[in-house]
């Protein structure tokens, strides 16, 4: 009865184990399934902003070409025309650049680091002070004060979510999954797998004399 009792219990501890080991390797190959599949969301939050900072400066620049004379006049003048001093064409480049280097970088290559980002916002920052002491965008209404204002602080927005949101989720989700390896790599050792009744022995019980014996024995003496 003992014996029974005790093999039930190590099967209930062997069913337990595999229950937990099977869904440890399932979150295990659910992380793994996500790293190779698809970026994190907060990564992916990070490229849409960077594409919102693009469409924002295009959406602007067009309406900044069309309140001062018309597109295919302005674009005449700030494109083929090109002066540094006059010109919002260059603003619109530096969205470009800066939306083809981290997408390319954060996006394609998928970089965890922040070298990338840091040359970009230096070069952007560095390119727009330039501009609005040197140039004559002050003196052209609201859309000189509006465009280098606002590229400049999409710029810093950026850096700031990535090295404060992204990068930081990141590592936080490859220390989850590295102690996910771990667990599963113990779990083995730690809890053993069922006792079958074989590797039990135990010793045959003696047999107490009954009291027919006992009279048998009386009987002979």
């Amino acid at each position: 009865m003992e014996s029974r009792c005790s093999s039930s219990a190590d099967s209930r501890q062997g069913v337990r184990v595999v229950v937990n080991s099977t869904s440890m390797s399932a979150r295990v190959d659910s992380y793994e399934a996500a790293e190779k599949k698809c970026i994190s969301d907060v990564r992916r939050t990070f490229c849409l902003f960077v594409t919102f900072d693009l469409l924002f400066i295009t959406l602007l620049w067009i309406i900044e070409l069309n309140v001062n004379g018309g597109i295919p006049k302005q674009l005449d003048q700030e494109v083929l025309h090109y002066d540094y001093h006059a010109s919002f064409f260059d603003i619109f480049l530096l969205a470009v650049f800066r939306f083809a280097s981290l997408i390319l970088a954060y996006a394609v290559c998928r970089l965890r680091h922040w070298w990338a980002i840091a040359i970009t916002t230096a070069l952007c920052c560095a390119f727009l002070i330039v501009k609005v002491i040197l140039s004559k965008l002050l003196s052209q209404g609201a859309f000189g004060y509006l465009l280098p204002i606002i590229s400049f602080v999409l710029a810093w927005i950026e850096t700031w979510l990535l090295d404060f949101k992204v990068l930081p989720q990141e590592a936080e989700d490859d220390n989850r999954f590295q102690s996910f390896l771990d667990a599963s790599e113990r779990a083995p050792l730690l809890y053993p797998g069922p006792m079958s009744e074989g590797q039990f022995y135990s010793p045959p019980e003696s047999v107490a004399d009954t009291d027919e014996d006992l009279d048998d024995k009386q009987g002979l003496f």
